[in-house]
């Protein structure tokens, strides 16, 4: 059950009564396996509270202190740089607050991250993270937990979804190359996705707005091997590009390991630039341009609403709840 208005919150034990037709001192003598109450009734308030995805608090119960908050954050990919950096970010919040932090690692596989939903529900007080299972099963699996999705559209009342809102970003990255003369500009999508990703629509969108026709794509897995085979593709279809956009950073690492074995000087024959705003893009040749998101405010964000919901605080609303990014100028573009 959800409110209207300021956004989701949590299934409250009055919730249950209501949906019952018992008072909240029988619901909690069912919940708490009384002996006071009839068989009947027991099962209509177990039943209602199944139905409803109700949790009894912790901090409800006396269990737990706020100080002793436990957070699963579920994450795609850990070897992924961007996903070990939104990790640390979240930690370092969480800390911040007492609380302690599991990270769970889904492999980016629909059936590990049904699994981890499965196994964290009795663990932790509420999930932050990357889930792609379907509205209904998330629910499902996470029996009333408060949830923070990140980097999903909202999807109805349930759970607070934080957006990550590029455009402004690349439409800055590519207003940059071509206030340095380039005119002939492709793209680095990521190419598991079924149909061309956010970040292609903001680069159309971006090279439309600077007079420019829709630039040449090609798609690329997301790792530094995925974009050197990408660009190398794109270069062959494409040898009049000088510069180009990449869908992430690491995907950007190899477009410049693939730039350098092509004979391609960067930026004067090439110009890189990136998404997401990595550390590691300092670290290479030439240092990354990239359009940064601020992944310490994404961090700090989602455990924010998370705590929000746990202690029934008024959650933040939808248009509050975006990370925004801006163009990181380095020397690759």
């Amino acid at each position: 059950m959800a409110s209207s208005g300021t956004g989701p919150r949590r299934v409250t034990i009055d919730d249950v009564a209501e949906a019952a037709g018992v008072s909240r001192q029988t619901v909690s003598r069912a919940l708490n396996d009384k002996g006071e109450i009839g068989v009947s009734t027991k099962q209509r308030v177990l039943d209602a509270a199944l139905a409803l995805g109700y949790r009894p608090s912790r901090f409800a119960r006396g269990l737990v202190r706020q100080d002793t908050v436990s957070v699963g954050l579920v994450i795609p990919d850990l070897l992924n740089p961007f996903f070990t950096e939104v990790a640390a970010a979240a930690l370092e919040a969480a800390r911040g607050r007492g609380w302690h932090v599991v990270v769970y690692d889904t492999g980016d596989r629909v059936e590990e991250e049904r699994g981890t939903l499965e196994v964290i529900a009795s663990q932790v007080d509420a999930v932050v993270g990357y889930l792609s299972l379907p509205e209904e099963e998330i629910a499902r699996l996470t029996r009333g937990l408060p949830v923070v999705l990140i980097d999903r559209a909202p999807c109805g009342e349930r759970f607070s979804s934080i957006r990550i809102h590029g455009e402004a970003g690349v439409h800055a990255a590519i207003r940059h190359l071509t206030g340095a003369g380039h005119r002939r500009i492709g793209m680095l999508d990521h190419m598991e996705r079924s149909e061309p990703s956010v970040r292609h629509a903001w680069f159309d969108a971006a090279m439309a707005a600077c007079g420019l026709d829709a630039g040449s794509v090609a798609r690329a897995d997301q790792s530094a091997e995925g974009g050197e085979r990408a660009l190398q593709e794109l270069l062959a279809d494409h040898p009049d590009l000088t510069g180009v956009f990449v869908f992430n950073d690491i995907i950007a690492f190899g477009a410049l390991r693939a730039a350098r074995r092509m004979g391609r000087e960067v930026p004067g024959d090439l110009a890189v630039i990136g998404f997401d705003g990595l550390r590691l893009g300092a670290l290479v040749e030439p240092p990354l341009t990239t359009v940064a998101l601020d992944i310490r405010g994404l961090g700090a964000l989602a455990v924010d609403q998370a705590a929000r919901l746990l202690t029934g605080s008024v959650p933040l609303p939808a248009d509050e709840l975006v990370v925004g990014a801006e163009l990181q100028l380095r020397g690759s573009g």
